[in-house]
């Protein structure tokens, strides 16, 4: 008898019963707690085929080099009846056999049938050292629900039967690849120079003039030096853990990187899947039987079991989150780190309603934002998903999260320090005196802009800010904006632009109406465009949407439509020049375009950043706003009152800091 303990209040056996020389029936005793029930299924598995094999089988197609192009992959020119739709090749003048994988054009090597990989190539890379590949592909990418796998495949052998609830997985067929630049010259041991190999073509032209790296090694946010940024994560494939120049690199770049397409062979395999050693591709197949109520002495012992272990439930649940979390994820830190980091919290930055702030610095001399979290949501859902939504992203306009600490009750969240703290510190100063100029602040708009159409263009998963606000833009020492404060936010899947919300969130004053008013449109990511809108109308004039001199300007984005629709000048200032004059109205038409009523009429964030770096001439001015503002959303309270799924108040990276 096997004897297997799961986390989620899941006890189960395994037997099994040999009945005769030739069959073994395996049974499963199993019960859940949940909904406080406590229920014992008798459950007897049958071996069965997976999907029909031999459906959608044509005969084989060739391109090039590529020969007997078989199930599941097709090429675009073959019908529709042969192969799978999610295994499509392109043929190029019958030279080039091309997959198109998250937008990314690959060149396919070969493909074996025997262990169910392909080796494909970027695009982008040629047979000399000046070449690197066009696109981004990391491990993360491949989900699992996506049709391809960077796991190798591994047979069951002779005579061994197969328990696994997962496909029988035995390693990686690919190593992820980082190309990084700085801009000073870096001795690292871990970054290896591409520059002594030749001037290497770069699709950005500002990486011509900084210094460029790559490397293999597992990276932590910590190992990325001062001044450095990761541009693109590659894959190369598995033949060796060590090189020694970017020659070496560059070869196993041209040779291509490999990934497994064999879960196509479960593709109708509810509870698990192998395939034995006749390669008969088999799955679990589950028949339901005898299912009976536990005695009385099972369910007492269940709630002592279930009354121990409620409090360290908790703490289970958030310490074991990041141990399946380790690509290019943060630090874990234990509180005695965290303590030396802040120099026993010596140093507050602010307050919020999630907890503290205070300032520390790293070993590397690297200064970091030290968010000590209060008393957390009784299952630690916040924490994981801040650390969950954050750990994932590296883009030069999102925050950067160095490191967490998850002791116990004791949590912590490490971000890169921000040498000028918010940006509504620099567009509400007390004494009205405003530090940036005009060009500084469309900079900032166009950097914002391009951090939340990252968050909004994810591979599998997209994710929605949803408190898009100027105190959660913050600004580093040359003023390069990046989103932060991800408290709020909520991944979602790309197969739909709509989310479900069992309340709303964000910061009064910013938050799209479709949040309180369910008529007008669902929720999706131009919540987070109607955001920045707002955001955008705030900085053109350098002052919150509320505020007014008087009482024809009681409400900024109306004024402010009436005057450009008018042919008025927005008043910025009797030194301002011309080009500043058309830096404020366009940042004030594109914001009007972005607080539209109705989520199909804004535009994408894409969208926004084409108007806000195009010219003046081409953008119309939109419709007027047009919603109830007397109308007072429910349960919502006071201007500045933040709301999440328990009505808590929303914080930020940098609370009143700097």
């Amino acid at each position: 008898m096997i004897l297997t303990f799961r986390r989620r209040w899941e006890i189960i056996f395994v037997c099994e019963v040999v009945l005769n020389a030739g069959s073994i029936t395996h049974c499963l005793l199993c019960y859940y707690s949940y909904p406080m029930t406590l229920t014992l299924s008798l459950l007897v598995f049958q071996t069965c085929h997976s999907s029909n094999f031999t459906a959608h089988h044509c005969a084989p197609s060739s391109c090039g080099n590529i020969q007997n192009i078989s199930y599941p992959f097709r090429l675009d020119t073959d019908p529709q009846s042969c192969g799978n739709n999610n295994y499509t090749l392109i043929c190029e003048n019958n030279i080039s056999t091309v997959l198109n994988l998250y937008s990314g054009k690959y060149y396919v090597q070969a493909i074996n049938y025997g262990n169910f990989t392909i080796r494909v190539v970027d695009a982008g890379v040629q047979d000399n050292c000046c070449s690197i590949p066009r696109y981004s592909l990391a491990p993360d990418n491949f989900s699992d629900g996506h049709p391809y796998t960077w796991y190798n495949y591994r047979q069951v052998p002779r005579g061994i039967s197969v328990y696994s609830w997962r496909y029988n997985l035995h390693s990686t067929l690919s190593l992820p690849m980082i190309f990084m630049s700085c801009e000073n010259t870096v001795n690292f041991p871990l970054y290896v120079d591409t520059a002594p190999y030749g001037s290497v073509n770069y699709s950005n032209s500002s990486l011509v003039t900084r210094s460029n790296y790559v490397t293999l090694e597992v990276m932590s946010a910590s190992d990325l030096m001062e001044l450095c940024s990761i541009e693109k994560i590659f894959l190369l494939p598995k033949k060796s853990y060590t090189y020694k120049s970017f020659e070496e690199i560059h070869s196993d770049l041209a040779y291509g990187f490999e990934f497994s397409w064999y879960k196509i062979n479960c593709e109708n395999c509810t509870w698990g899947c192998y395939v034995s050693w006749s390669d008969n591709r088999r799955c679990f197949a589950l028949l339901h039987g005898l299912k009976v109520v536990c005695g009385t002495p099972c369910v007492i012992i269940f709630l002592i079991y279930k009354w121990r272990r409620r409090h360290l439930s908790v703490y289970d649940t958030v310490e074991q989150f990041p141990q399946g979390q380790n690509n290019l994820m943060p630090v874990r830190y234990s509180y005695s780190d965290i303590k030396k980091i802040t120099r026993g919290f010596k140093e507050k930055l602010g307050e919020g309603g999630f907890g503290t702030v205070y300032k520390g610095k790293l070993r590397s001399g690297r200064f970091a934002a030290v968010k000590l979290l209060g008393k957390s949501k009784a299952n630690g859902q916040d924490f994981i998903n801040e650390v969950a939504t954050i750990g994932r992203i590296h883009h030069t306009n999102v925050v950067q999260l160095i490191g967490f600490c998850a002791e116990g009750s004791k949590r912590a969240l490490a971000y890169d320090f921000m040498a000028n703290g918010s940006l509504d510190r620099h567009l509400f100063s007390r004494e009205g005196s405003i530090s940036l100029s005009w060009q500084k602040l469309h900079q900032i708009s166009l950097g914002v802009a391009r951090g939340i159409d990252y968050l909004h263009l994810g591979c599998d998963m997209q994710i929605l800010h949803f408190d898009i606000k100027p105190h959660n833009i913050v600004l580093d020492e040359n003023f390069t904006p990046k989103v932060s404060d991800f408290g709020l936010a909520r991944l979602y899947p790309t197969n739909g632009s709509i989310t479900s919300l069992t309340a709303a969130r964000g910061t009064i004053g910013y938050m799209a109406p479709e949040l309180f008013y369910k008529n007008i449109g669902r929720v999706s990511y131009k919540a987070d465009v109607y955001s920045f809108g707002m955001l955008l109308l705030e900085m053109a004039g350098k002052r919150k949407n509320a505020l007014a001199e008087n009482s024809s300007q009681i409400y900024w984005p109306y004024w402010v439509h009436d005057q450009v629709s008018d042919g008025k000048a927005i008043e910025i200032g009797d030194d301002a020049t011309e080009e500043e004059r058309k830096i404020v109205k366009k940042m004030i038409m594109v914001g009007l375009w972005c607080i539209q009523m109705k989520p199909m009429d804004r535009p994408t964030m894409k969208n926004v950043i084409e108007m806000l770096e195009g010219d003046l001439e081409n953008l119309q001015l939109p419709p007027k706003p047009v919603f109830n503002l007397d109308v007072t959303p429910p349960n919502i309270e006071g201007e500045s009152s933040s709301l999440s799924g328990d009505s808590t108040e929303s914080t930020s990276l940098v609370e009143n800091a700097y």
